[in-house]
Parts: structure tokens; sequence; C-alpha cells
């Protein structure tokens, strides 16, 4: 009974599992957290996103105290259950359990403290500690503050030197930039002691150095621009330091030390990269800038050489000390021996090497050509050869001559003119020719006087009489003084051109003739000679020698349009039209804007009918000469006979617009409105009678004021007109000249010349006056009335 109890109450003690968990003995065994699966990690795409971006690494979000996650009961060995919160059945981090707070993991949430896992209120701003402190002020006594306020001190005297030197103030500009030095040097050390070398500013110190070296360049301080610059360049702590070897260049180039400045532009050339090609090509250029200065200066250390060669001639002994006869005797008997010929023969060539060579580099050693010659005249002049440099100044004179500066030249002739005889001589002459071309006639005459009075074996003085002579129309007395000139020297060629001029204006055209073959025979390719031989065959009535020489003209100077017209109107005049329209057609083509030209192309395209080509030229013409109411009728005329009638009305009405008072336009009008049928026929028919009524009532009054004059008047007025009409003749014939005859002699244009060391032959050529040319005979010319009967025929227009 006792066991009975015992079991009974040990009954008591066990409980069972309800029947629901029969089967569920091992529940919860095989229950494990999906967050450890690793097998299926290859398919979540949240994961395999967190992996490939920076979501993965952010820090994971705790838990808060009051946790929301779902549990989910888990079996113990017990029977008893437990929760597992997690969102996803994750461990819940952060939770209080039984009062004890669990650690925090190693990234803690924003906001989250101990004090607040302990009962503290959530401020994630931390608003509840009040308002922050104020700032400590910085003090100014601190070595950083005191760095800075020196960089800012520098870059400003950087800046205001910069800023003196764009206004031109180059002592100020230098001395703040050495303040600028002075003071980056003590901000080097200061930063030395406070921090490492290795926190210099160096864009700093290379602006500091570089403007520096800079302004010392620009003040030509050379030696301690190139001192600064060879610091820039020696330091490699600098980048690109190396192009600066190219201002030393500059440096060395204005020191005229021309090795060493190609060797430091060939260094530059070295540090610039290839791809910087503009930079590259600057410092080419410079290398050869450099070479051409060298070039100079061996130039004048040539010629330093020349001029000091000795000639070892001694010319006091040909100068008798005493009055000893034997003496004399022997000083005469040497003065003109082979060995004193011998040595003016050598002092010649010395002379003219000398002077060859002041002329050839003049020009190009210095930067103008008067500083080169001023050079060559005072090296010339400490040297043995002093009486050069007259000779040196009157080609300076020449010089500005051939520039077309005339006042210089003749500032520089008038100060030679007061030297000795022979330098008077030659500086007269070119006043001369100077004075000739300016045409003030009676200064040329009297600067030639004193040229010939102080040499009278000056051929050039001689001829610029002659000139200043023949310009006075006494031609006999200028042919003497060509002759003069001729006698002593045979080889002026300017006398014996202006000689056969002469002869020209005195009709002795066979003499003239003789003169100009003989210069043939000299100047062989010379086009003026060619076209003076050809004028004289054509003034002696020989076309066919004439068309021969101009031939030969056209053989020197293919381009010249007075030639090739000239030519046309002698084919013309031997009735060859196809000839002559060939070499009309080419002097229009270099030059058309000569009238007569175009009023022969346009007559020979009227006469073969080619009305429409004429017409080009007659319009030509009257852009020409737009005041000139014949052209603008012969573009109308041409009109009408190429039957475009209505383009020819048209023309006309723009005429008479143009030239209300001319008759024959109205005529025209009249008469063509007529023929078409046209209204304005009877306005313009009403125009023409008060025009004809004027014109009579104008003629009435003229002959009444004849006949109420003398006789002697009317032979006064009548000569007046005639002279009218022959200058008028001149002046037009001086306009057709081409360009390229006025820079030759004309016709009758005496040649310039001047002493063989003043002036070049081949520059005082046409110097001559404007003289009137050889007549020749009338080319074709048109005017208004050829037409007048013939347009107004009967068979103008078609029934």
């Amino acid at each position: 009974m006792k066991f009975t109890n015992t079991k009974v109450q040990m009954m008591q003690n066990v409980h069972l599992a309800p029947e629901t968990d029969e089967d569920d003995l091992y529940s919860g065994y095989n229950d494990y957290n999906p967050i450890y699966d690793i097998e299926e990690l290859e398919n979540d795409a949240a994961f395999q996103q967190a992996v490939r971006t920076s979501h993965g690494r952010r820090p994971p979000i705790t838990a808060k105290i009051s946790s929301t996650a779902v549990t989910r009961p888990i079996a113990t060995g017990y029977g008893s259950k437990t929760s597992l919160a997690s969102s996803i059945g994750r461990p819940m981090t952060g939770a209080i359990q039984d009062g004890v707070t669990r650690p925090m993991t190693a990234v803690r949430a924003a906001g989250f403290t101990k004090a607040a896992l302990r009962g503290s209120a959530f401020d994630p701003l931390s608003q509840s500690r009040g308002p922050a402190s104020p700032l400590e002020a910085k003090k100014k006594d601190s070595p950083e503050e005191k760095i800075k306020q020196l960089e800012k001190e520098v870059n400003e005297l950087v800046e205001e030197s910069c800023i003196a030197n764009s206004c031109g103030d180059l002592k100020l500009a230098l001395e703040k930039a050495k303040d600028a030095g002075r003071k980056e040097r003590v901000l080097v050390r200061q930063r030395e002691q406070v921090t490492t070398p290795e926190n210099i500013n160096l864009d700093l110190t290379y602006s500091v150095l570089f403007n520096l070296a800079s302004q010392y360049s620009l003040n030509e301080m050379y030696a301690e621009a190139l001192n600064t610059y060879q610091v820039i360049v020696k330091n490699k702590m600098f980048s690109n330091a190396g192009i600066l070897k190219m201002n030393m260049g500059n440096i060395y180039l204005k020191q005229r030390n021309y090795s060493k400045a190609i060797k430091f532009y060939r260094m530059a050339l070295d540090q610039v990269p290839s791809v910087n090609k503009q930079m590259r090509i600057k410092i080419m250029q410079n290398i050869g800038v450099t070479f051409i200065q060298a070039d100079r200066e061996k130039m004048k250390k040539a010629f330093q050489k020349l001029i000091t060669v000795p000639l070892e001639i001694d010319e006091d002994k040909y100068i008798s000390p005493s009055d000893d006869p034997h003496t004399n005797l022997v000083t005469e008997a040497i003065k003109n021996d082979h060995l004193r010929q011998m040595e003016r023969e050598r002092k010649a060539m010395a002379e003219k090497y000398i002077m060859t060579s002041a002329k050839l580099i003049a020009p190009v050693i210095e930067t103008s050509f008067a500083a080169g010659y001023d050079w060559c005249v005072e090296v010339v002049k400490a040297s043995q050869y002093v009486e050069l440099a007259n000779d040196l100044e009157i080609n300076k004179a020449v010089t500005y001559l051939r520039q077309k500066d005339y006042n210089q030249a003749v500032e520089i002739l008038k100060v030679l003119e007061k030297k000795d005889s022979r330098v008077k001589s030659a500086a007269a002459t070119n006043l001369s020719a100077l004075y000739y071309m300016g045409k003030d006639f009676a200064q040329a005459s009297s600067y030639a006087d004193i040229a010939v009075n102080s040499d009278r074996y000056n051929p050039a003085a001689l001829t610029n009489k002659g000139n200043t002579v023949f310009a006075n129309g006494d031609y006999e007395k200028a042919a003497e003084f060509y002759k003069e000139a001729l006698r002593n020297d045979s080889s002026c060629t300017e006398a014996l051109y202006n000689i056969g001029l002469t002869y020209e204006k005195l009709n002795q055209l066979d003499e003239a003739l003789d003169c100009f073959l003989k210069l043939h025979a000299i100047l062989r390719n010379s086009a003026e000679v060619l076209y003076q031989i050809a004028n004289i065959y054509e003034l002696m009535e020989n076309p066919s020698q004439a068309i021969e020489w101009l031939m030969q003209v056209v053989s020197v100077i293919p381009t010249d349009p007075q030639v090739l017209s000239k030519l046309g109107e002698l084919y013309d005049r031997e009735g060859d039209k196809s000839q002559a329209f060939q070499y009309y057609y080419e002097s229009y083509r270099y030059f058309p804007c000569n009238i007569e030209v175009i009023e022969w192309l346009g007559a020979y395209y009227i006469d073969t009918q080619f009305w429409e080509k004429a017409i080009q030229y007659f319009e030509r013409a009257s852009l020409i000469q737009p005041t000139q109411v014949k052209w603008q009728l012969m573009v109308a005329s041409c009109f009408r006979r190429s039957g475009n009638y209505q383009k020819a009305l048209d023309t006309y009405k723009d005429t008479h617009r143009k030239f209300p008072e001319n008759v024959e336009c109205l005529r025209f009008l009249v008469r063509l409105c007529t023929d078409l049928g046209l209204k304005d026929a009877q306005e313009y028919a009403r125009k023409l009678k008060r025009l004809e009524k004027m014109k009579e009532i104008r003629e009435q009054r003229i002959k009444s004021g004849r006949d109420g004059s003398g006789g002697s008047r009317g032979k006064r007025e009548g000569s007046a007109s005639g002279d009218s009409g022959q200058n008028y003749s001149a002046s037009s014939k001086g306009e057709r000249l081409s360009a390229r005859l006025r820079a030759l002699p004309g016709t009758n244009e005496p040649y310039e010349s001047s002493s063989n060391k003043e002036i070049d032959a081949s520059y005082v050529d046409p110097l001559g006056p404007q003289i009137e040319r050889p007549k020749t005979a009338a080319k074709k010319r048109i005017d208004e009335d050829d037409f007048a009967d013939e347009e107004l025929g009967d068979d103008l227009l078609p029934e």
C-alpha cells in the first residue's frame, strides 16, 4: 500500500506532453537561422547588390530596447520555448537582459551612447548640451600667422613690380622686385624653422626669382640677370626651368656674345618637347637671327682688317724738301716712273676695294643704312684713308636719292659742298641733278656752274650743265657741253645719249642716228637706245626699219603697252590690219586705260561689224571719260546696229538725262521713237526744236560780237585758241605715256648724270624736261558726227 502511495506521488510530479506534441519530440532540432545559409548566396539578389556596391559596408542597424522583431518559439530540452528576436531570424543586439546591458558592437550607431542605454533621453543632435562655446581667437604672434602674412606681402610686392614695369617705370619695378626677393628669403628661413623643408612654397620662390631676373634684364644689368637665371636653372626642384635658358640666350645676344647665345638657345631647344611646336620655331628663329648678327660682326671685323692693310707707299719722297736743284731734278724724275705708276695703281685698287666693301656692308651691319654708313665713315676717318670718308658721305646721299628721301640727300650734299674742290664738285653735281628733277632750272644751272668751276674735267658736271642749257632751248650750246664731256671721258654714255637728242631737235637726223648706233654698240640691251633708233627711223619715214627696231624693244621689255601700241600704229599705217589689231590688243591687255587704243579697237570691231564686241570698248571709254558724250552715243549706235532697239532707246534716254543739251542725242531719240511709234517722239521733238533755236541765237550773238570787234582782236583770239589746242594735245600725249616709259628716257629727254663716285648712270637717267615729243601719224579717231548722217538714213529700221 505504501508502495502504491509513493508511486502515485511520483506520477503527480510528472507532466505529460499534450497529445498534439506526441510526434514533435525532436521538434526544433533541425531548425536553423536562414541568415547562415551560404549555399544560396549566389542567387540572393540583395547580397550580390551589397557586394558590388557600398551598401554592404554601411554600419549595421542595431536594435532598440523594445524590439519589434517577430519571435519564433524554440523548444528546449526541458520542453520550454524561447524566442529568437530578429527581422529574419538574426540575434538581437543591444538588448537589456535581466538588467544587464549587453556590450555594444564595434560600429556604434549615431545618437546611441552608453548613457542613453542606461536610461537617458534620446538626443542625437546633442541639443541638451546648450550653445557651443565661442571660437578662440587666433594668436597673431603665432608662427603660422607670420608666415601667411609674409607670403601675402611677397605676392603684393611682385604684383607692384609687374605694374610698375607695365607703366614704364623700370627703376621702381626693380626696387620692388629686390624687396620681394629679400622678404621671400626671410619667409623661407621662418618656414624652415616651423615646418619641414618639403613644405616650402616653390611656386612663390620661382615667381620672385623670375621677376627679379626679368627686371635686371630690362634695366640692362645683364650680369645680375644671368646670375639670377642660373639660380633658377640649377635648382632641380623647379620643373621646366630649362626653358629659361632661352632668356639667357637673349641676354648674351644683347651683349653680342653670339657663341654663348647660340649655345643657350640650343640648350633651351633641347628642353622644349616636340609637341610645343610654336616655341621650338621661335627658338630656331632666334638661332637664325644670332647667326646673322654674328655675320654682321664678322663683316665689321673684316672691314677693319681691310683698312689696316699697309700700302707701304711713302708719299714724302715725292716732295722736294729743299731748293737743291739736284734733289729737285731727282724728285721730278721719279714722280712718274714705273714704280710711281705701280704705287698709284696699288692705291687706287685699295681705295676701290674699301669703297666697294663699305657700299656692300653699310646697309646690313646696322639697323639702318644711315647708321651703317656712319660706322664706316668713322672707321675710315681713323685710318690712313681719310680722304675716302667724303666719298662715303656722297654715297650715303646717293642712297637717300634712291630711296626718294630728297631732303636728307640735299642736307648732306650741302654740307659736302663747303669742303675741298674735288668733293665740292661731286656734291654740286648731285645738287644740280636734284634741282633739275624738281624743275628748278635756275638752281640746277647755278650748282652746275659751281661743279664745272671746281673741276672742269668732270664729265658729269658738264653733262648737267648741258642739260640746263637744253631745257632753255639753246640746243647748239648744249651740244658743245656734251661734246666737251665726251672729250674728257669718251665712255660717258649720258653725254652721248643727250647729244643724240640734241641733234634730233636740230633736225640733224643722220648725226642723231650715228650717236644712238654708237651708244647701241656700248649698251646692247638698252630699251631706251633701241626706242630712240626706232623713233629716228620713223622720223626719216622708214617704217619698216622702225618696226624692226621696235621689235627688238619688245624682246627686251615684252609688256610695255606704249611700245606695243606704237607697233600697232605703224602696222595700221602700213595697211596690215591683222598685225595692228594684235599689237593694239596686247597693249590694251597690259594697260586697259589708254583711250586711243580703246578707240582704235572699237573702230576696228565696227569696221568688221562685230557690234557686241565694240560695245565693250566704248563702255570702258565712257567709264574713263564720263564727261564725253560721244562714247555713250557710240554705245547706243552699236546697240541699234545690232538690232537691239530697246537697249539702244534706253541708252539714248540715259544719255539725254546726263547731257540734256546734246542735239545729236535728241535727234536720234526723235527718229527712233517715231519709228517705234512711241508717244515720246513729240516731246523729244519739242526739246530738239527749242535747242536748235537756242543754238541759232547763240551763234548769231557770237557772229555779231565778232563783227563788232577788230581784226587784231580776232587774230589774238585765234592764236590763243590755237595755243590752247596745242597744250591740250601735248598734255594728252603725256597722259598716254605708260608707266614703264615714264621711268625710261623720253623721246626728247636728255639724261642727267653725275660723276661715277657720287651717282650711278643707271639711276640718273630720265632727268630731262618734259619736252614735246616727235609728231606721229594720227590714229584713226571716231567722233559723234561720223555716224550722224549715216544713222539718220532711211534704211535705219525695217518696214
